[in-house]
């Protein structure tokens, strides 16, 4: 069985955008991103987060807006190699009326059937029906709070249900 893969959101899951402003979470590093003419983001980044993604047993993959940008100017901060992106489009940012966040149809395509996870802090239980709907492999819809990022408790989980797919083929 190949690898599940683990579609990585940006803000929210590694940058915790909604933590207080005046205090960088712990551990954190931050940079300034202009990836707009005129516009430079603040952005806070864990550099042991690559390290403990890449020990998860996942193929990683971008799942953010930032698409091709994520390994320009996050994967260096975070140790982490290019890695593959989720190609939004025409989809970036399009309402959808059924409350399916504009990312979940793309994502579900590019999984392709393989089992996945997907850390967000923007999925609702209309994503999870999608999945559940037009997914036919397993898959981990994590939400991660925007004021923490990815705390132990998130890579644990992500661990574990790597595991159970690793438990589930063995049998």
């Amino acid at each position: 069985m190949s690898r599940p893969l683990l579609f990585l959101d940006v803000d929210g899951p590694l940058n915790p955008w909604a933590a207080q402003p005046e205090r960088r979470p712990e551990g954190y590093t931050t940079i300034r991103v202009a990836l707009h003419p005129g516009r430079v983001l603040r952005v806070w980044l864990n550099p042991s987060h690559g390290p403990a993604l890449l020990e998860l047993g996942y193929d990683l993959c971008w799942a953010t807006t930032w698409m091709d940008a994520a390994n320009r100017w996050l994967a260096p901060v975070l140790g982490l190699p290019e890695l593959p992106y989720v190609d939004f489009g025409e989809g970036l940012f399009a309402f959808r009326p059924d409350g399916v966040h504009w990312k979940t149809e793309a994502i579900v395509a590019y999984a392709a059937g393989r089992p996945f996870a997907w850390v967000d802090d923007e999925q609702t239980p209309a994503d999870t029906a999608y999945v559940t709907a037009e997914h036919p492999g397993p898959a981990l819809l994590h939400h991660v709070d925007p004021r923490a990022g990815l705390r132990g408790p998130d890579f644990t989980a992500l661990a574990r249900f790597a595991d159970s797919l690793r438990r589930d083929t063995a049998t």
